[in-house]
């Protein structure tokens, strides 16, 4: 992974952009020395999105299966929508 401060890439933006689009290089941007955000190519952002909901999923699935052993009848829709709106 490439480290660049905020003012090499605000001066070499285009070039990084091509770097993180076309081949896939991931960039790390600092200022003062940490880390404050990351550039990812699109198709890393997918995979991270894909992976999140995964992880989403199976949350879900392990807190119903919890309710479901447990005896739990969970919140009806009604009570639930209510406290959404």
């Amino acid at each position: 992974m490439t480290q660049l401060t905020v003012d090499q890439v605000r001066s070499r933006l285009a070039e990084t952009l091509d770097r993180v689009a076309k081949h896939g290089e991931r960039v790390a941007l600092s200022r003062r020395g940490k880390n404050i955000a990351f550039l990812i190519s699109a198709e890393d952002m997918a995979l991270l999105e894909r992976l999140e909901d995964r992880i989403d999923r199976l949350a879900a699935e392990a807190a119903l299966a919890r309710s479901e052993r447990e005896g739990d009848p969970g919140i009806p829709w009604e009570h639930a929508e209510k406290e959404l709106d």
